[in-house]
């Protein structure tokens, strides 16, 4: 049977507390939940937000490939990506993963793939704003040697 997938983009505020509770919830009889909360860095005022340009339909459907590449490869009953797009300030959330399994190890390895997969192949384009202007945000190296763990 494929794991339960919840996929969504979201262009309002992503309460990771509230996406948890819901998704725990519907999870109750699984024997674990992971849940991985990414939050934009204002390294010490540097960084006032992030702007995530998107191309609808395109963006949404590589996040969900991305969540059914994870299904499909680890033993996991739900899994949910919950990511920004548009104007997303320092401090606020801009994803939100969860999986669930039986085990323990099976979620913790879905939620690390879907991260690693989402920081390098999401169809999102991301621009940082700050003290130093507005520049375009690459994957870094560490990004791709995150994602080669996974080949």
């Amino acid at each position: 049977m494929m794991a339960r997938l919840d996929v969504r983009l979201l262009e309002d505020g992503l309460d990771p507390a509230a996406a948890y509770a819901v998704f725990d919830r519907a999870e109750g009889s699984a024997g674990a939940v992971v849940s991985f909360t990414g939050v934009v860095r204002g390294e010490s005022g540097a960084v006032d937000y992030l702007f995530l340009d998107w191309y609808p339909g395109m963006t949404e459907a590589s996040l969900q490939e991305i969540a059914e590449a994870a299904a499909q490869r680890f033993d996991i009953t739900a899994l949910s990506v919950l990511h920004r797009c548009g104007k997303v300030m320092a401090g606020e959330t801009i994803v939100f993963v969860a999986a669930a399994s039986a085990h323990r190890r099976a979620a913790f390895e879905a939620a690390d793939y879907a991260m690693d997969r989402l920081k390098s192949e999401a169809a999102l384009w991301k621009r940082e704003a700050g003290r130093d202007g507005e520049h375009w945000v690459e994957p870094r190296a560490a990004d791709a040697k995150d994602l080669k763990r996974w080949t």
